[in-house]
């Protein structure tokens, strides 16, 4: 008999321990580190989540878009989980945005825009605790070199009014333009569409 209790007991013990460590994972991970008030350049974002590619090219835009270049947009995983349940947009959010010209404008498929070259890394962050001061706790970070050609290994916040002003005014979630992708529109406290398969 007392075997049998001491056997409950562990086991009870044991699915309280699972419990308590699963669910306080959820949503706490981060994906970014701050030191002296500049971000690291995240690494392994291309296994992260992938929202899209927006593309404003200089010839749809009277030849000097302000963003001419492909946008390849990840979202980390902690918060594309979060997302797809709750629809918001988690207190350590991270959105990596990979810069990539435009190479050509002919394939074997036919005329269009086709990715050329790495060009840049730019990522935003939500976080209260870094940045209590910035509208919605987002800040904004380039990474990218002014010829292009390389990265920076860390850097500090872009002005607020660089980029905060343009996503207060015209993203349709929390600062973010998930108008243009498709995924997050589809995924937003929504499980089942989120991983694909239903429209």
């Amino acid at each position: 008999m007392k075997s049998k209790m001491y056997l409950t007991s562990l086991l009870t013990a044991s699915t309280i321990a699972v419990s308590l460590l699963m669910s306080s994972s959820v949503s706490a991970k981060e994906y970014f580190t701050i030191k002296n008030g500049e971000l690291e350049r995240p690494s392994g974002f291309r296994e992260w989540i992938y929202v899209g590619a927006p593309l404003t090219p200089d010839d749809m835009n009277n030849g000097k878009a302000n963003f001419p270049e492909f946008h390849n947009v990840y979202i980390d995983p902690e918060s594309w989980d979060h997302w797809k349940e709750t629809g918001k947009f988690r207190e350590g959010t991270v959105l990596i945005k990979e810069m990539v010209s435009v190479g050509t404008k002919s394939a074997s498929s036919g005329k269009g825009y086709f990715m050329g070259k790495f060009m840049g890394l730019e990522a935003t962050i939500k976080s209260k605790r870094e940045f209590p001061d910035e509208p919605g706790n987002w800040a904004y970070f380039s990474f990218s070199t002014e010829d292009h050609k390389s990265l920076k290994k860390a850097t500090k916040a872009e002005p607020t009014a660089s980029c905060n002003a343009c996503h207060d005014a015209a993203a349709e979630d929390d600062f973010v333009f998930t108008q243009y992708y498709p995924i997050l529109k589809a995924g937003k406290a929504n499980p089942e569409k989120a991983v694909g398969g239903e429209w």
